[in-house]
């Protein structure tokens, strides 16, 4: 057998994309494990009340009625309205606030991880396969990135640029990908190391038709365990930011600044802290579980 013949051979056992069968195989994995199943349901809920809001939202998170401040969660007004978590010291309602407050959590959190992951999927990809001096040099910038803890790096950054939503969502982003690339960059040095690639390599395809088409969609479940635990991270990030004040400005309602108004009034008032830092609680509980449950589910190693 010459050496085309051998390359042809090998790049038989090139992964083949998942049949519909085994999506569904692990869809089924996935619902069996209850805290995995549990975290799918937090998260659905929490996106669909942030995709709805101006549906199911029974005020306006906006409006202000200082003669309805500081109520207590269930207290109803002269129209009969009920104000399920009670009103803030502007008399703003909790519920509503707390609804759109998801909004501007998720947007973060995918907007950040989007540019983050994409950034961090191609330097893993570069550098774990073509290794050498590109390889030193990213590694390099990567030590250099973990070397400043991020959350001074964040607070230092948008002092400059001042807080926006957009700069927010810029300096999480791009300060997040040393992670992804690190564990793309893993994956890609095992698989470039696999018959399939050399045999693809073997046969004349140039290495960003290999990058693409062999080595991106098997890096890619890795990548995407990441995504998610990172997600939660980052909506913790953002709800500290808004915190501080250097988070999205009031009026637009976010879960720390929330928090941040709430502090004064923890002895007089306690529904205004609880509630917001229990939705941050248990949108962030939630996907860390999905995100446990989906490397549990794709670990090969692990199939039930």
């Amino acid at each position: 057998m010459n050496h085309q013949e051998a390359a042809g051979s090998l790049v038989l056992i090139r992964p083949t994309p998942w049949s519909e069968r085994e999506w569904f195989a692990l869809l089924v994995r996935l619902v069996r494990r209850r805290t995995a199943l549990f975290g799918l349901a937090v998260v659905v809920f929490v996106v669909g009340a942030a995709l709805l809001a101006p549906l199911i939202s029974p005020f306006d998170p906006l409006a202000q009625d200082i003669t309805q401040r500081l109520r207590p969660p269930g207290w109803q007004d002269a129209l009969g309205s009920v104000h399920p978590l009670g009103t803030d010291h502007l008399g703003r309602d909790i519920l509503a606030r707390s609804i759109y407050g998801a909004r501007i959590a998720l947007l973060v959190g995918c907007a950040a991880v989007a540019i983050s992951g994409a950034l961090g999927m191609a330097i893993g990809l570069v550098s774990g396969y073509f290794g050498g001096r590109i390889d030193d040099l990213f590694m390099r910038l990567a030590d250099v990135q973990l070397a400043f803890p991020f959350i001074l790096l964040a607070i230092a950054v948008i002092g400059v640029l001042g807080p926006s939503l957009q700069n927010i969502i810029v300096v999480i982003g791009v300060s997040s990908w040393v992670v992804y690339a690190r564990v793309v960059r893993g994956e890609v040095l095992s698989l470039r190391e696999r018959e399939f690639v050399q045999a693809a390599i073997a046969l004349g395809s140039r290495d960003g038709r290999v990058l693409v088409r062999h080595v991106l969609p098997n890096a890619f479940t890795p990548w995407l365990v990441v995504a998610t635990l990172d997600m939660a991270r980052v909506i913790v990030v953002e709800s500290a930011l808004s915190f501080l004040g250097l988070g999205v400005q009031p009026p637009t309602p976010t879960w720390g600044g929330m928090l941040a108004d709430g502090r004064v009034y923890l002895t007089t008032a306690w529904w205004l802290a609880t509630f917001p830092g229990l939705a941050i609680l248990f949108t962030v509980l939630g996907i860390n579980l999905l995100g446990d449950g989906l490397r549990d589910t794709l670990d090969p190693r692990l199939k039930l």
